[in-house]
């Protein structure tokens, strides 16, 4: 049965950071893309961030750019997302979500993710 399990959400001031981790298992995802989606009440997900199996290959939202980093470890078929400079906007559900892809298309469209988390809760005090 394919998993996955966040961590590493908490409370936090503005311009902390904090370290997110997605724990894949079931199989093997060194052929999907994983990416990050996060939500507020009443809003609909947002695309983060993903990065290719390989791990060559990120995209990143623009209210993100430069502020946080998706990584991956593949020995350890886990996926991370490191934030800094954090913003009080940046409060939301995250999720990681996974989707088979060898080619490491990178899509930002939660409907092409087959796989989700039950997210973790980021809140980013002002």
């Amino acid at each position: 049965q394919v998993q996955l399990v966040e961590s590493g959400g908490g409370l936090v001031q503005d311009g902390g950071s904090l370290r997110l981790s997605c724990a894949a298992s079931g199989r093997t995802f060194t052929g999907d893309v994983m990416g990050w989606f996060r939500q507020t009440p009443g809003k609909g997900r947002e695309f983060v961030a993903a990065i290719s199996g390989s791990g060559r290959n990120t995209r990143y939202a623009d209210s993100v750019k430069g502020r946080f980093t998706i990584s991956r470890d593949s020995a350890k078929n886990t996926g991370y997302l490191q934030m800094n400079s954090l913003k009080p906007e940046d409060t939301a559900v995250y999720y990681c979500a996974a989707y088979y892809n060898v080619l490491g298309v990178l899509s930002q469209d939660e409907d092409d993710f087959d796989y989700w988390g039950q997210g973790t809760q980021v809140t980013v005090s002002s």
